[in-house]
This record gives structure tokens, sequence and C-alpha cells, in this order.
């Protein structure tokens, strides 16, 4: 028998329905917004609540595993309410996670096994997870599987290679076999590589990654070409670190600062910006002696370097280049200055050394007021054993001094090679005369 509604029936009934689907929909809602301000709550009651609220919501079972694991210290609670939540989302990497630092709490190889396993595979590319990956292999003693994760870390965070590289090289220094299967070829990864190597004066290892990462063509920051060609100077390695700077005039945009057949001095007009570090001028901040690019004095180009001097005692200018040589070989020294009011006993004078044992090579008369560009020049024979030399501007004897010194067209050349002075360009229309800027630019 079938029984006919009447249309305020149907409308009664459409009206239910929908008051029921929105009451059922408001307490959903209302479910999941006390569910999450109850999930943030710092107490274990808040969160059970969240988990009753929303049962299906795999990320309040966590938080109650972490703090069962890590307030309440009851690992086989934290472990079951983990299991929950790794079993509604088995795609979450830090669950695994936390499920197998659980089990390696309780004494379970295999379910710590198992986990991490799964782990990796919820999130084989981040490397965060990777970090955590390779913490827990080096713990077990798993070495290998350990730098495979490292691999990770070092290919796909920017800034973990700081951390995990000290930590491969702890485990497996050997050098050829960290750049066969560990260290991926990226010049952000050899290049802090580098540095922590020679930091740690692990001279010969740096020296190959410097090949692969020249081999990559790829741009290298400065510090890090400044600190290796320093370290390599220091290590007596004259010959690498000429190729090295060599190599970065390409790779680091040094171009500007290579030596010449005609003049091995970088910079020798102070045209350039002062770089304080590898084959360029570097120099020493003092309150006694001041160094400036100053563009209103020059003799060969745009400027020249002024320093400044009221100082009690000193035995330096404070500016110095270091030039690699060769043994046994004719040299010739020139430069041009300007001196005025220096006053103090003895006095200022350019000298040219063996960086290693200190023996003179030439010395200049006393760089006396002169109101002119004055030229100075020598010539010397380098010894048997010399590779490098410095040329810088000394007080002799060390004691008080007052006044300025302009210098400008600083070069070295071999006696075999005809030396071409620059030409002075033709004097432009005077400007205002600009204030003098200081050398550490760039």
């Amino acid at each position: 028998m079938r029984i006919q509604l009447n249309q305020a029936t149907k409308r009664w009934l459409v009206i239910g329905a929908a008051c029921a689907l929105a009451a059922a929909y408001v307490a959903l809602a209302g479910a999941q917004f006390a569910a999450a301000f109850l999930g943030t709550r710092p107490d274990l009651a808040s969160l059970r609540r969240a988990v009753w609220l929303e049962p299906g919501n795999a990320e309040y079972r966590f938080r109650v595993g972490r703090y069962l694991r890590l307030v309440d210290r009851d690992e086989q609670a934290a472990a079951s309410s983990y299991r929950a939540a790794v079993s509604l989302n088995p795609h979450e990497a830090r669950y695994w996670f936390d499920l197998a630092a659980t089990y390696e709490l309780l004494g379970n190889a295999d379910g710590r096994k198992d986990a991490l396993t799964h782990a990796i595979g919820a999130d084989p590319t981040t490397p965060e997870a990777a970090w955590q990956a390779a913490n827990f292999y080096i713990v077990q003693g798993d070495t290998a599987r350990a730098m495979q994760e490292l691999r990770v870390v070092l290919a796909n965070d920017p800034y973990l290679p700081a951390v995990a590289l000290p930590l491969c090289w702890r485990i497996e220094p050997d050098i050829d076999a960290l750049l066969q299967d560990v260290i991926p070829p990226m010049a952000s990864v050899y290049s802090p590589f580098i540095e922590y190597l020679v930091a740690h004066k692990e001279m010969a290892a740096a020296n190959k990654v410097w090949g692969r990462l020249a081999a990559l063509h790829e741009p290298v920051e400065r510090r890090y070409i400044f600190a290796y060609v320093r370290s390599l100077l220091l290590d007596k390695e004259v010959d690498q670190a000429k190729m090295v700077w060599r190599q970065a005039a390409t790779l680091s945009d040094l171009s500007a600062y290579e030596p010449t057949s005609s003049n091995l001095v970088v910079n020798g007009s102070f045209s350039l910006d002062i770089l304080n570090g590898g084959f360029d001028w570097f120099y020493d901040r003092s309150p006694q002696v001041g160094l400036l690019l100053d563009p209103t004095q020059a003799h060969l180009g745009s400027r020249s370097l002024l320093i400044s001097f009221d100082a009690q005692t000193i035995n330096d200018a404070g500016i110095r280049q270091v030039v690699p040589v060769e043994p046994n070989t004719g040299y010739e020294f020139s430069s041009y200055y300007r001196a005025q009011d220096i006053e103090g006993a003895g006095g200022l004078r350019f000298a040219v050394q063996d960086v290693f044992d200190g023996t003179t090579f030439f010395a200049s008369d006393d760089l006396e007021d002169v109101d002119f560009w004055k030229q100075i020049t020598g010539d010397f024979i380098t010894g048997p054993q010399t590779k490098l030399l410095v040329i810088h501007v000394q007080r002799v004897p060390p004691g008080p001094i007052k006044g300025k010194l302009w210098i400008d067209g600083v070069q070295l050349a071999p006696k075999t090679v005809q030396k071409t002075a620059p030409q002075k360009p033709p004097a432009p229309p005077a400007p205002a005369s600009p204030a003098p800027s200081q050398p550490a630019q760039g």
C-alpha cells in the first residue's frame, strides 16, 4: 500500500534531514577544533582526549607516544602509541624514527631495524630523515649504511655539510674512499670539506679535493680560496698555491688579480680593490697606521696607497704582498713613492725578503720627504731555496714615526723579461677632490 505524503510533510522531512546533517557537521567540526586545541597542550590527559575525539588522526597518537617516552619514561606504552600512529599513517618518517628509538630503549633490535627501514623508505631523500638514519646506524656500528645516508644529507642540505663532513672524516679518514663513495661532486660540498681539512692540517687530502673541485668548473666562494692558499703557503706548498690561484681566476672571478710575465706583483698600481687574501695585498689594521686608497694622488693609474703614520713604536707599515719566484734567478724591483712630514729617527724603506728564512734580498734607501713621484729600483738574485718573497715597507730601526707616505707602481720582474712601464694616461679635467677610501673593498 503506497502512502502519499503531502507537501508540508515532505518539506518538514527535508528540513529535518538538513538539520541532522548540519548538526553532524557542527559536531564533527567541533570535535576537530577541540582535538586541535587539546593536541597542543603539554599534558597527557589533553593529548589522550584529542585521540578520543579524533581516533583516526595519527599525529595525536604520535604526540601521546612522545609524551610517554620522554616524560613518563614508559617505553612499552609509548611503543604501542607509536605503532598506532604508523598504522594510521605509514608515510611519516618521524613516526618510524621515534618508534625505532623506543625499540632501542626496549632492547628490541629486530623491531628497531624494521622501524628504521620503514623510516628510510618513507622519506628516502629528505636530509633530515637521512641525518637521523645515519646517526642510528652509527650507534648500531653499521658505518657502511651510515655513510650511504650521509651522502644523502650532503647532496640535499646546504647547511648540514658543516657537521656531516667532520663526521664522515672521523668514521673513515680515507680521502679516496670518501670521494668515491660518500662525498657528492658538488662545489657546495667540496669547498667546506677543503676548509675542514686544511683546518686539521690534512693538506694532502685537501689537495685531492681541490682537484675534484677545480674539475667541476663551478663558482667557488673567494673565502675558501683565500683560506686554502694561505694554508698552502704556511705549509710551504708554493707550487700548489700558484696553481690554485691560477685556477681560481675563472672559478672565483679573480682574473684581474693574476700576475703577468712583466710584473709579478698583483695590483701594483692599487687600481683594484684590495682583497686581503690570496696573492693580492694583505694589510693589518692598527690605530697607529692608517691605510687608504687615495684617488687624489696617483702616478700611473687612478689612485695610490696612502699610509699615514702616528705611531709610538712600529717596525712595519702593515701592508705586504707575497710573490712566488724561482730559485737562483735575477729579479728587478721598482716602485714610486711620495712622502710628506716624515718625522722620527731612522726611516721607512722598501724591503724584499724570503718569507721562510727571512733573508733580505733588497732594501731601499730611506724614503725621505719628496713632493714628487720618485722612483726607486734595485736588482737581486734569489737564493738556491727561495720560492716565496714578501714585499713590504719597514721602519728601520723600529721606533716612533709620524707623517704620510704614498706608494704606486710597485713592480717585480725577472731580469730576463723587459719591463714595460705603463704609460700615464692623459690627465682628465680636475674634479672636486673626493675623500680617500678604505683599502678593504670588494
